[in-house]
């Protein structure tokens, strides 16, 4: 459960921030464990005091602060610079949501008062969390991307739709957008023109991408840290076995598995384009052609970080909490075979999955070795398990009700 080996600046704290309203929040309790454990006095901002990041047993301080996304962003930055001031210490911020991540890159330098974040050009994490943003980087860096389409109006909706073939992926393209103005509720994927026109009512806000067909693809993540010097270490990569929903939507069931080609691949593209933090990377393997296409940089910790660790114990957030409070991160090998289960989500993708995974495995794909690590799960902490359950059940409850 310890560092074994990775000693943080304890006299450092860090303060967890998200925009939006969904307590179920993997990433978070995740990252308060991560630091916790090592000693680090975390605090977090939460929709409530019953989330399961305000009960971790590891969290020292919890800010109730239920934001929407709907505020003005300097309203947010000033709330948030309310808390920091009443941190013991200046603090590591840990942004834990595509909006959030934007949102302290745009305002680091009035952040720097009271927390210590990465240096970044301040528009480069919106650029490359909006989907346009991000197909032009890929464009311009050469790095291969699913074929994509953006509509301006119905026209062009149903000529590119029918252009690209059916079935088809639907997008929001901006982050803000799924919280403001949210077109589609995620990623979705669509069959047929009728299915397209009752999805998508007003065409301007989505992009449409060509389907890989999951019997001819494998779907990988890597989680990565890019340091000032543009080093980028750790570099972690994995397998996504199951979502939900299924084959298009969050991670629920995935294994760390070494993939030095790709691991080079994304730390390249950090490099040219000058990434600074945390990242989260998608990437979709086409089996057809051999080539790994980039579906998504989440410009901050992703919600599954804790699949992945060093032999050393470092994971992300620990790289990030090493780097900003100026102690080296130290070199390490992936710990693999490592599985990730989030346990609310994954009972329903295993029965619609009928107990398979969802992609084609790797040639000499290993067998189940290196550690169990659930979302919610922990014997040292199981309140947050136990809050998850009450609220799943409450929404599935309501669902069925509805």
């Amino acid at each position: 459960m310890g560092g074994r080996g990775v000693e943080l600046d304890r006299s450092v704290p860090a303060l967890l921030f998200k925009v939006g309203r969904y307590p179920l929040h993997q990433g978070s309790v995740g990252a308060v464990r991560s630091l916790g454990r090592v000693g680090v006095a975390v605090h977090a901002v939460v929709e409530d005091a019953f989330t399961p990041t305000a009960l971790s047993r590891h969290l020292r301080g919890r800010h109730v602060w239920p934001t929407t996304g709907l505020e003005d962003p300097a309203a947010l930055i000033d709330r948030l610079l309310w808390i920091g001031r009443r941190l013991p210490a200046r603090a590591v911020l840990v942004p834990t949501d595509d909006e959030a991540a934007l949102l302290a890159a745009g305002a680091q330098d009035r952040l720097a008062e009271c927390f210590l974040l990465p240096k970044i050009d301040p528009d480069l994490p919106a650029d490359l969390a909006d989907k346009r943003g991000l197909y032009r980087r890929c464009l311009a860096h050469e790095v291969s991307a699913p074929d994509t389409r953006f509509p301006d109006d119905r026209e062009q909706l149903l000529f590119h739709a029918r252009e690209l073939g059916y079935p088809v992926v639907v997008k929001n393209l901006a982050p803000w957008d799924r919280l403001r103005a949210p077109v589609v509720p995620g990623t979705t994927l669509v069959r047929s023109e009728r299915a397209l026109l009752a999805s998508v009512g007003a065409p301007r806000g989505v992009l449409l991408q060509a389907y890989v067909p999951r019997e001819s693809a494998q779907d990988w993540i890597v989680h990565l840290y890019a340091a000032p010097d543009g080093r980028c270490a750790p570099v972690f990569t994995g397998l996504k076995l199951r979502s939900w929903p299924p084959h298009a939507g969050v991670t629920t069931y995935a294994r760390a598995l070494a993939n030095p080609g790709l691991a080079r691949r994304s730390a390249r593209l950090c490099r040219a384009i000058g990434y600074r933090g945390p990242a989260d990377l998608d990437w979709r393997l086409d089996l057809r052609d051999g080539r790994y296409k980039l579906v998504d940089f989440n410009p901050r910790v992703g919600a599954q970080f804790r699949m992945f660790e060093t032999d050393r114990g470092l994971d992300v957030v620990r790289a990030l909490h090493l780097d900003l409070t100026g102690r080296a991160i130290p070199t390490g090998v992936q710990r693999e075979g490592r599985r990730y289960v989030a346990e609310h989500l994954d009972v329903a993708a295993w029965v619609a999955y009928r107990g398979r995974v969802g992609v084609a495995r790797p040639p000499g794909y290993p067998p189940a070795r290196g550690g169990l690590e659930p979302a919610w799960l922990a014997w040292d902490d199981p309140l947050p398990a136990a809050a998850t359950a009450v609220r799943a059940l409450a929404a599935a409850v309501r669902r069925c009700g509805r």
